[in-house]
């Protein structure tokens, strides 16, 4: 089975990289779909679905979103959340790092056009220790996913027995290092647990790790180990000891969740509809939990129709931002927001040149950072277009709140997902798809194109 698998996805090299990678994530939901329409997946006197719902709900999980149009827990029993679990694994990796380990355990070699596939999907572009990367990437995975598992079943082992403790820690943590915001608890997400610090904080853990790429990961625990070694051990030799990739991902991850959880905050404090009957300290870990999820997490502790437009408006923000390459999470990337303000600032303050920590970014990764925003507006604009023609008599913020939560592959929603026709639902499924390959389709697409130096006479164009 596993050699077909390998056969399938990096055996043929006549088929170009970009529809391989979409290939490996169209075969896993199919079949994803097909397992979880099958009666033997659903619980005794569940509500009644049809295939749609299950295609809906594997491509959410393959790609990581959240949108549901039913309760996982409500419908799959133990069979059908392990099947999602696995989605939802396979998903937030990529089928291919699956494929690809496998293919190193059978000792096979592996051609320079399908480790051009693997880079591609691990957002790496370097093929050197490629194999050492990877298995490393796993290591990291299971590593935080046993740690966050740990912590949650503290609480729910106690509140659910040991068997469904245990198993719906692992669900949960699965499903938030994954970035996939699903989990089997109930219909109103996790929203029970909004003023438990232990749930809350090892969700947010999960969710930031899975959301910061793993090439960041691997960089934090070579510098760590270095640091660790170091006569007398320093702590503040981290940070010198970090590329400068894995410092932007870090200071632009900060900065976006401190200012988040700020905003959202001064937003929402006095709305007694959300936070406003909370004390300040309840209401904190609110406005983070809200910060971090809207990061591509999908869960949520606030219902979104009761939250200010503002919030709504700041949250959608948040989300089309997304996490950082290499990572579980979606959006147009942190880098590329970083990027875009960097440019901004050289502008501004005069400097011919794009330059961070006594570097200067090439023109090329600023033209990649031009195309990628454009490419993700135009599918935003032209989704919301469609949306607001098919589902005419839903609410027009509700719905762009939905499409920008689709396409960043977020998952949270203003109650709007089961309201959807099926053309809307449609439209929501291929946002969530585009969301999860598109970015990576074009950077591959710009990658492969051999850079022409054409150069003609200057002229000036009128901009404002």
């Amino acid at each position: 089975m596993m050699d077909r698998l390998i056969e399938l996805f990096m055996g043929h090299h006549k088929i170009p990289v970009t529809r391989r990678l979409i290939l490996s994530f169209m075969s896993l939901i199919l079949i994803g779909s097909l397992l979880l329409s099958l009666p033997v997946m659903h619980r005794t006197g569940a509500p009644a679905t049809n295939y749609l719902d299950h295609l809906f709900t594997a491509v959410s999980m393959v790609c990581v979103t959240g949108l549901s149009v039913f309760p996982v827990g409500q419908v799959y029993n133990i069979y059908g959340q392990l099947v999602s679990m696995l989605l939802m694994q396979f998903g937030g990796l990529s089928l291919v790092t699956l494929i690809a380990v496998s293919y190193y355990l059978l000792r096979r070699k592996m051609s320079l056009n399908d480790q051009f596939l693997l880079q591609s999907a691990i957002a790496r572009d370097s093929s050197s220790d490629l194999k050492d990367y990877l298995f490393s990437i796993y290591k990291i995975t299971f590593s935080i996913e046993g740690l966050g598992a740990i912590l949650l079943m503290i609480d729910f082992i106690p509140r659910f027995g040991w068997t469904r403790g245990i198993f719906n820690s692992l669900f949960l943590t699965v499903s938030a290092f994954c970035n996939a915001g699903f989990d089997n608890l109930g219909s109103n997400s996790l929203m029970d647990f909004r003023l438990n610090p232990l749930v809350n904080f090892t969700v947010t853990f999960l969710i930031i790790s899975g959301g910061l790429g793993f090439s960041v990961w691997q960089d934090l625990l070579k510098a760590a180990k270095q640091s660790w070694t170091s006569k007398p051990k320093q702590l503040r030799i981290i940070p010198q000891k970090l590329s400068h990739h894995s410092l932007l991902v870090l200071q632009t991850s900060f900065l976006i969740l401190l200012l988040g959880t700020c905003l959202a905050w001064l937003l929402e404090f006095s709305n007694g509809k959300s936070i406003g009957h909370f004390n300040l300290f309840q209401q904190g870990m609110i406005s983070f939990f809200q910060s971090v999820t809207m990061r591509t997490a999908g869960f949520s502790t606030l219902d979104y129709t009761q939250t200010h437009l503002s919030t709504n408006l700041l949250y959608i923000l948040q989300m089309l931002i997304g996490g950082a390459p290499g990572g579980t999470a979606g959006g147009f990337k942190v880098t590329v927001a970083a990027i875009l303000f960097l440019l901004f600032r050289a502008e501004i303050s005069g400097q011919s040149r794009v330059n961070y920590r006594y570097r200067t970014i090439s023109t090329r990764i600023i033209r990649q950072t031009l195309i990628i925003l454009v490419f993700f507006f135009l599918v935003l604009i032209s989704g919301y277009l469609l949306l607001l023609e098919f589902e005419p008599k839903l609410n027009p913020f509700a719905l762009f709140f939905e499409a920008s939560s689709a396409l960043a592959t977020v998952g949270v929603s203003m109650n709007l997902t089961t309201q959807l026709s099926t053309v809307g639902r449609i439209i929501i499924m291929l946002l969530m798809f585009i969301g999860r390959v598109g970015p990576i389709t074009v950077l591959l697409g710009l990658l492969q194109k051999k850079e022409k130096d054409i150069h003609y006479a200057e002229t000036d164009i009128i901009l404002g």
